[in-house]
């Protein structure tokens, strides 16, 4: 019979070894925790693979797994001699979930569970506190009924804020037992009113597998669909579901609970990092119901706050909490987040996790754990998502700037960001779609603002701490966040927020900066990044661990210059026709576009050649003793064309041509699939002169650079759009014509590659004869995933989040490659070509060429370069060192 339930605690431990694919992340921690002797209260583990069963079953549960849940429960029971349902000492036990990877906030737990009207006054009479108990009633009820029962949470909420107003309280800590049981009995006659004239279940057994079920069912909510989707979290790998005894930190003034990091997670400091509360339970820590109050002394004197930390409240427990700190981080090598309830005067630990951390901090604890000899220079590469590289690459505000502050906050995720102001996350969503930035503005974050959190440049709260769910959330996605900006006062039905006697509605401008907790209005102007320190000390460690040379995609000085500055290799596309849309030479080449014969076109094109040398001379001075992949024009012919009156008279003018003319030539140029038609090496094919014009152009500016630098660029002329040896052929010789003409003419000659990029199946089909003309490949990964799908990436949009949603494509295959379809074409062409021309230079340079698991595909293929955009080309360096890592 296959084992589903793993035990843990006192002792025991069932098997599962810490392995995260049978018991989950958090499941796989509490066993190891318990394994090195640390005080965790007992539990199991219903492993993984059940989640599957579940659904499988239509949420019906095997009968073999009650029995392994009355056998856990037995456990707990015997460890902590408390009973299940019995009210003289009765057994509470928390429901949460626990994935293979973190989805912090994401799924379901519930609190308290074992409570009914008969165990409530035992608990009340073993805790010597009634206040308590019916406190831990209520709270069961109302998480409960949302969780499971699926009631409207916002009717507790209102229960409970309208039970405080009468009273006239402010805090939930002033209610009394009187006032929490009363409370109860409120509760419970709402749970009629909404569950259909249900009672509130009072069976125990009843309540965990309703729990058990509940948690197992948040694993295909939407927030954690989404989530899955944004983070690449497989749907088939399941939740696991942990039920535990429970502790409290709500029994008086020597209980608390907290949320702690080994390190600072948005620096990444060597310094103890968090929060607590007294008399609270977990909820209310990250919720942002209560502020909470700094963990170390250090923490609370820099941010100004009154409220002891708990070094200095509790400072035994504290002591113990750093031993545990030390502890763990040296068993998982790695900085942990943890969680923790002091049970009048107890310790003990709920859960640890590898942290989730900023680019920054990610850096600096892999840095430094490698220079504390914790881990290895290769582990400490392997620590870093390349793709959060992405929050450190981009501007900050100029610290010089004018900035007019509302308010400040928290600094809960670093960063800074400038947008128009929403309230909901289906504004940010659309906002975002329509191409707007927007910082959402919210109370306080739930699971359910997933969506607009990604959508958003930013986030503001008006409540929570350092370890809020807005703040978790925010640094796992690289958004800047500042939370529990207390003086801000939000009027969702307005659509505004007040801060004082500022108001500031949906729409208008704010800038957040996620590294002071200022709020600014309107926008503020940003610097570039310094990347130099624990930045640089990685780059130079991944680039010791790389076989793939990284190029950039870049046309312009500036983004020749910054690719630079971020290690780029060379370039690996240059956009010709980007030049040819400068609003000082777009009728020069609309000219030779519509020019009736060859002697019109080169009279045209004679305007063009100085033009075009000069941009090449800028291109060449950056990238001096570089490799640079030139693409010589590729789009339709149509795209240049004119459209209104005034530029047909202009163009008409500059030809001395009429107006009427032109038009029918326009006429003619039409095309029904023009990406399709009429362009890459088929205009070379048809006007030989633009590509002799552009080659020209890029040999007479690599001299001109190689004789004021000595340093000559590589170019590297790369013919586009190829499908067959003769097309590469002939184009090939006009190249080399124009580049025997120059040297010739200049009495100097220089290295070049004349090659193809490969972006339709036929090419790559006949790669092999191909290679026999083109000294190297350059994969064109957008061009050869449309045509190899058959669908535009320009129109896909509307459809693609469907199919991979429905398991169609595991990914975007415009953002990801289609290893098993485009993927396999590159393999093809790549062993193709490698088999006529041994010593062929291979490389990509579509978007791909900056997305790490596209990178890690090129690795395993053995092209010899990627290409990225200016921004990227740090993440691709690192990619491109775990790849190699990785394949070792």
């Amino acid at each position: 019979m296959t084992q589903y339930v793993y035990r843990f605690g006192g002792g025991v431990s069932d098997g599962g070894n810490g392995d995260k694919n049978l018991l989950g992340g958090k499941g796989a921690n509490l066993d190891g925790m318990a394994s090195i002797g640390l005080p965790v209260p007992p539990g199991f583990t219903i492993s993984t693979p059940m989640c599957t069963v579940y659904y499988e079953q239509g949420g019906v549960f095997p009968d073999s797994l009650r029995a392994e849940v009355a056998n856990g429960i037995a456990h707990i029971e015997g460890i902590t001699g408390k009973k299940f349902g019995v009210a003289a000492d009765p057994l509470l036990v928390s429901v949460r979930s626990g994935a293979r990877a973190s989805m912090p906030g994401m799924m379901d737990t519930v609190l308290n569970l074992g409570l009914n009207d008969d165990t409530v006054d035992g608990l009340a009479a073993i805790s010597g506190d009634a206040r308590f108990a019916w406190d831990s009633y209520r709270r069961f009820i109302q998480m409960y009924s949302d969780v499971v029962l699926e009631l409207d949470h916002g009717r507790f909420e209102e229960a409970l804020e309208i039970a405080k107003e009468d009273r006239g309280y402010t805090l939930d800590t002033e209610m009394t037992a009187d006032d929490w049981r009363t409370l109860v009995a409120e509760y419970k006659a709402l749970v009629v009113e909404l569950w259909d004239g249900k009672q509130f279940p009072q069976d125990v057994h009843d309540q965990l597998w309703g729990a058990i079920g509940a948690v197992f069912g948040s694993w295909q909510s939407e927030r954690a669909k989404v989530y899955r989707r944004l983070n690449d979290i497989p749907a088939e790998w399941g939740t696991a579901v942990n039920v535990q005894a429970m502790v409290f930190g709500n029994m008086g003034d020597t209980s608390a609970t907290g949320v702690a990091f080994t390190r600072d997670p948005a620096k990444g400091d060597n310094a103890y990092y968090g929060e607590f509360l007294i008399n609270a339970q977990g909820e209310d820590v990250v919720a942002g119901i209560r502020t909470p109050q700094y963990l170390t002394r250090a923490a609370r004197e820099t941010a100004g706050a009154k409220p002891l930390s708990m070094e200095e409240a509790m400072p035994e427990v504290y002591g113990q909490l750093a031993r545990v700190f030390d502890l763990l981080e040296r068993h998982y090598r790695d900085m942990q987040d943890i969680e923790f309830t002091v049970e009048r005067g107890k310790l003990w630990m709920l859960q640890t996790r590898a942290g989730k951390r900023t680019a920054k901090a990610a850096l600096k604890i892999a840095v430094d754990m490698a220079n504390e000899g914790l881990i290895t220079r290769e582990e400490a590469i392997l620590r870093v998502d390349p793709q959060a590289l992405d929050q450190l690459l981009h501007p900050t505000l100029d610290p010089n700037a004018a900035r007019d502050v509302l308010t400040k906050g928290l600094p809960a995720s670093p960063g800074a960001a400038s947008g128009k102001v929403v309230f909901d996350a289906d504004t940010a969503e659309k906002a975002n779609a329509a191409g707007e930035s927007v910082i959402l503005v919210r109370v306080e974050t739930s699971p359910e603002d997933i969506h607009g959190m990604h959508a958003a440049r930013g986030i503001l709260t008006a409540r929570g701490g350092m370890t809020s769910h807005a703040a978790v959330v925010a640094r796992g996605m690289g958004r800047p966040c500042v939370s529990g900006a207390g003086t801000l006062s939000i009027i969702a039905k307005e659509k505004l927020f007040r801060i004082g006697s500022r108001e500031v509605r949906e729409g208008d401008i704010i800038t957040i900066d996620g590294a002071t907790g200022e709020v600014m209005l309107g926008a503020v102007p940003t610097v570039q990044p310094e990347l130099a320190g624990d930045f640089g000390t990685l780059m130079v460690w991944a680039d010791e661990g790389r076989r793939l040379k990284v190029r950039t995609n870049a046309e312009t000085p500036l983004d020749c210059r910054t690719a630079r500055d971020f290690g780029a290799e060379g370039i690996g596309l240059c956009r010709t026709e980007h030049m040819f849309f400068d609003a000082a030479r777009i009728t020069a080449v609309r000219q030779m576009i519509l020019a009736e014969d060859e002697a019109g076109r080169r009279i045209a094109l004679d305007k063009l050649l100085p033009e075009q040398r000069r941009d090449f001379v800028e291109i060449f001075e950056v990238m001096a003793g570089l490799p640079c992949t030139i693409r010589l024009l590729d789009p339709p012919l149509h795209e240049f064309l004119p459209h209104e009156e005034s530029e047909f008279a202009e163009v008409a003018q500059a030809a001395g041509l009429d107006v009427e003319t032109l038009k029918r030539r326009a006429a003619e140029l039409h095309e029904f699939n023009p990406m399709l038609g009429h362009r890459g090496c088929r205009l070379g094919v048809t006007y030989p002169e633009i590509y002799e014009m552009q080659a020209r152009a890029i040999f007479e500016a690599a001299v001109l650079v190689a004789e004021k630098s000595g340093d000559a660029p590589i170019p590297e002329v790369m013919i586009p759009l190829v499908a067959t040896r003769r097309e590469l052929e002939l184009m090939k010789a006009v190249v080399d014509k124009a580049a025997q003409t120059v040297f010739a003419e200049q009495g100097r000659t220089i290295e070049y590659l004349v090659g193809t990029m490969i972006e339709l199946p036929r090419a790559a089909l006949r790669a092999a004869e191909i290679a026999e003309v083109g000294e190297f490949f350059s994969f064109g990964t957008n061009d050869l995933t449309q045509t190899t799908l058959g669908v535009s990436r320009d129109d896909a949009g509307r459809f693609l989040t469907t199919y991979v949603e429905k398991g169609i494509y595991a990914k975007d295959p415009f953002v990801s490659i289609d290893v098993e379809g485009v993927g396999e074409l590159i393999s093809l062409a790549a062993e193709r070509g490698r088999s006529t021309r041994p010593d062929i230079k291979l490389g990509i340079c579509g978007e791909h060429g900056g997305d790490p698991a596209s990178i890690a595909f090129c690795e395993s293929v053995g092209l010899d370069y990627v290409s990225a955009s200016p921004y990227r080309v740090p993440i691709a360096r690192l990619a491109a060192a775990q790849a190699a890592l990785l394949k070792k």
